[in-house]
């Protein structure tokens, strides 16, 4: 049965990408944007994949009790490339130590990587990129940035306290920035086992970001 399962779900993939692949040959892209469209929705279809599999996992998922037991997937916004866009990374210069207050009233110690700056239908944006001391001190995560953003979609389509997105320090000065990866804090889900940093004043945007997942109660099964 477990065989018959991966057949399945391993052509369904392979379906898809054909599907997608099609799809963007009728738009008449290059054949090399189109390679790169292909490859960035099949990147976030995955995220999202992956992101419905770690809610599902016992181990792993912030959900407890009825809510774990009724969760189904999340919702996500349209995948809109629009919204992968390419930022100018300035790194800060002699930035020190500083603590983010968290949703159960704790600190935790960050230190301020850059600024990144872009556009979102024609309107410069910019946001302030962090690292995690905490995670510094593990080889695995030296290169993780952290990004935790508000937009004109907090509090309605998406979770009020904003949302995250994880990066990677680049190797020159630009860095891809993928909102159709954008996730909800834990705290969006069980605000009694987690704290969670709060989205510092700098890096909430007045647009909407229309990407990444959302927030309502279509994820539990009624």
């Amino acid at each position: 049965m477990k065989k018959i399962i991966l057949i399945f779900f391993g052509f369904s993939v392979f379906s898809y990408a054909q599907d997608l692949k099609k799809e963007t040959e009728k738009k008449q892209f290059p054949a090399e944007v189109q390679s790169q469209n292909l490859k960035e929705i099949l990147e976030i279809k995955k995220f999202q994949k992956e992101l419905n599999e770690e809610y599902k996992n016992e181990k792993e998922s912030p959900l407890r009790g009825d809510n774990f037991k009724k969760f189904k997937e999340h919702p996500f916004f349209a995948i809109n490339l629009d919204y992968c866009v390419k930022a100018k990374l300035v790194k800060t210069e002699n930035a020190k130590p500083f603590e983010i207050p968290t949703s159960s009233g704790k600190t935790k110690k960050y230190i301020e990587y850059g600024k990144a700056y872009f556009k979102i239908n024609g309107k410069e944006q910019v946001l302030t990129v962090f690292q995690s001391l905490s995670l510094l001190e593990n080889p695995e995560y030296k290169d993780y940035l952290f990004l935790p953003f508000k937009d004109a979609t907090s509090g309605t389509e998406t979770y009020g306290g904003g949302r995250y997105l994880d990066l990677r320090i680049p190797k020159n000065d630009e860095i891809i920035i993928d909102f159709n990866k954008a996730y909800h804090p834990y705290c969006a889900y069980n605000a009694f086992d987690y704290n969670c940093p709060i989205v510092p004043e700098e890096n909430r945007l007045k647009i909407p970001i229309e990407a990444g997942v959302k927030y309502d109660d279509i994820w539990f099964e009624h």
